[in-house]
């Protein structure tokens, strides 16, 4: 579907791809249609819940012909999806917020607001707010951010006012300046403050564009977009057809590992579930592992993180994770050298994920001859090397994975996921 849309969906003076025309018994010059009708038929597909029923057809036809079964192998990768927007930064984005406001108030109450008009309001939001326009200087800039909260809230006060019409709270650029106003700033009676670092929302749960309330700005190393992300699987037989089996489409803050569960159960609801589910490592946690083994009887195949504990150094010893013997019966951990941890607390990642902290004593790692490679932990504390473990299933698997992951055989066997690059194509993907 999304090929066919591609294709026949052209700009005017375009022309459809000709196998296509031949395809639809065309005729040779019919020019197709004007790519702006997309957005209403999108839009139509997704209120009635439709958007996945054109696949989910065409992959119940190629299972009735036999070109789909369950087992197999899939794999599945993401890519950014731009948003048709203006890609705006902070300061543009508080800027052109209470600008739209303000547009809006004018065309639905003018009088109204006539009244509360500020004449610094036509310098500050006549034109679109762009960072060329903005005042030089860290310090200044900041000044114009607070000022225009200080508008801002101007407008929410008298909109909740009791002179106000009830009906101007309900003008949606009005709860779009109220929401992005309570992420931004914070006011108490005497001041509005410019939220910053840890005081601002997740970017998650943060508006990135006063004018589309789904879009979000997300990162990848070296790269950020603001919009969406997309996570495409297929089947990856050789030799056989490959095939679009699923595909999710998040915000572009969410990570891939927050799908992989998801796709697993997407596919088994299609009772398309793979025997082997070839992915990134953003994809991969022991936990996944597990989870994929035992709930959906699929292996997920793709590379865990290293061990980030210290490890072997030329010549010295083997200092990493593995060198450690756990006794998980006991408790506790023996390091290379012979000493016993000292410490052994279970607790929980910010994600919720369990984990035991495991500390050694500071009275056997200061005294050892290769402290200085095996810790950095202060000499004056009570505590020397610590040990982060997950529980002990998720670790033991964790291991084994990390050394598997080594060999020549699951290198090869884990080639086949590079051919997912060309699907997950990010040409033309804009939504």
């Amino acid at each position: 579907m999304f090929t066919l849309v591609n294709y026949l969906g052209t700009a005017p003076g375009q022309w459809i791809q000709m196998d296509w025309k031949f395809l639809l018994g065309l005729e040779l010059d019919d020019p197709g249609f004007d790519f702006t009708v997309l957005g209403g038929f999108r839009t139509r597909l997704i209120e009635h819940g439709l958007e996945e029923h054109a696949l989910d057809m065409v992959l119940a036809r190629l299972s009735d012909a036999g070109l789909l079964r369950t087992g197999g192998r899939q794999r599945t990768d993401s890519t950014h999806v731009l948003a048709a927007v203006r890609s705006l930064n902070r300061m543009e984005f508080v800027g052109e917020t209470p600008r739209a406001a303000l547009e809006a108030l004018a065309a639905a109450a003018p009088d109204w607001l006539a009244l509360l008009s500020d004449p610094g309001w036509v310098e500050r939001y006549g034109a679109r707010i762009d960072s060329y326009r903005f005042p030089k200087g860290v310090d200044v800039r900041r000044g114009w951010a607070e000022q225009v909260g200080r508008d801002g809230f101007v407008v929410l006060d008298a909109v909740d006012g009791s002179g106000a019409p009830r009906w101007l709270r309900h003008i949606p650029a009005v709860h779009v300046l109220r929401r992005a106003w309570g992420e931004q700033y914070h006011r108490d009676d005497v001041e509005v403050c410019w939220r910053e670092g840890g005081d601002l929302p997740p970017g998650r749960n943060r508006l990135a564009f006063p004018y589309d309330l789904e879009v979000r700005y997300g990162i990848k190393p070296g790269f950020g977009w603001t919009g969406f992300k997309t996570h495409l699987t297929e089947t990856c037989e050789p030799g056989e057809l490959h095939v679009i089996t699923n595909v999710e489409t998040t915000d572009a803050t969410v990570d891939d590992a927050e799908v992989t569960e998801v796709v697993h159960r997407r596919l088994e609801g299609r009772q398309l579930a793979p025997g082997e589910h070839v992915v990134d490592a953003g994809y991969v946690t022991a936990a996944h592992i597990l989870t994929a083994r035992n709930d959906y009887d699929l292996t997920l195949l793709g590379p865990v993180g290293l061990d980030t504990h210290h490890g072997k150094r030329g010549d010295g010893p083997d200092l990493s994770q593995r060198a450690f013997t756990i006794d998980w019966d006991q408790r506790r951990v023996i390091c290379p050298r012979g000493a016993v941890s000292i410490s052994w607390s279970d607790q929980a990642k910010s994600s919720g994920t369990p984990i035991s902290r495991v500390q050694f004593a500071a009275t056997d790692c200061r005294p050892c001859p290769v402290r200085s490679a095996c810790t950095r932990a202060s000499d004056q504390g009570r505590y020397g090397r610590s040990l982060t473990l997950l529980p002990r299933e998720q670790q033991e698997l964790l291991e084994q994975r990390r050394q598997e992951q080594q060999t020549k055989e699951w290198k090869k066997r884990y080639d086949i996921r590079a051919g997912i690059e060309g699907t997950a194509c990010p040409r033309d993907m804009t939504r």
